[in-house]
Formats: C-alpha cells, structure tokens, sequence
C-alpha cells in the first residue's frame, strides 16, 4: 500500500489531513483549518517542503519522547510528528515523510 494525505473534518468541524505510511502508520498530522481550501494547500506546501531536510525541527517532550514539525518558508509548522522513543525512531520518520510525502495521493474519509 501506498503512502497517503487523508483528508477529513474533525469533531470541531475544522478540516485536518494526516499522512500515512504505506504501512498504516500516521506519519504527520496538521492543525485545524477552518476552510478546505486551506487545509488542501496545507498539504501541497508539505508535498513541496518535505524533501528539504532544513525544514525539519527536531525536538524532544519535556517527557522524554521525540517528535518533529515540519515548518514551511515562512517559518509556520505545517505538521506535526507522533511521538517517538529514540532519536533514531524520529529521524526513521523524517526519513518516511521525506521519501512518501511528495508523491502521495489524498484521499478525503469519513472520521
């Protein structure tokens, strides 16, 4: 199977997307939008900025945990890890946002 953007409106009524490795596993996931549109070009901007490794943050939880954002030209996070173990888990993430993100389809559910 392979990667893929849902698309889907959450309990608040706003429109998020998450990406899914081919394995089923959410990869990234967005904010809310209050608009389609919106939420469509949040996914267009990370098909496009996902292959550039300096637009990666790298963070740990105050937990102990990994995670990154993924943060547009301007600055603004377009999506958010899960949180991850090791250090090495996160960057095994990058890795598949980066490989899966520009080509996947968007699919739109029901969730």
């Amino acid at each position: 199977m392979a990667a893929k953007f849902e698309l889907y409106t959450d309990k608040a009524g706003e429109f998020r997307f998450r990406l899914k490795a081919g394995n089923g596993e959410n990869i990234l996931a967005s904010e809310g939008y209050k608009q389609k549109a919106s939420c469509e070009n949040g996914i267009e901007s990370v098909k496009k900025n996902a292959g550039e490794d300096a637009r990666y943050e790298r963070k740990e939880t105050a937990s102990g945990k990994f995670m990154f954002n993924l943060k547009a030209t301007n600055g603004q996070v377009i999506g958010t890890s899960q949180s991850y173990t090791s250090a090495s888990g996160r960057d095994n993430g990058i890795e598949s946002v980066m490989r899966n993100a520009p080509e996947a389809a968007v699919v739109e559910i029901d969730d």
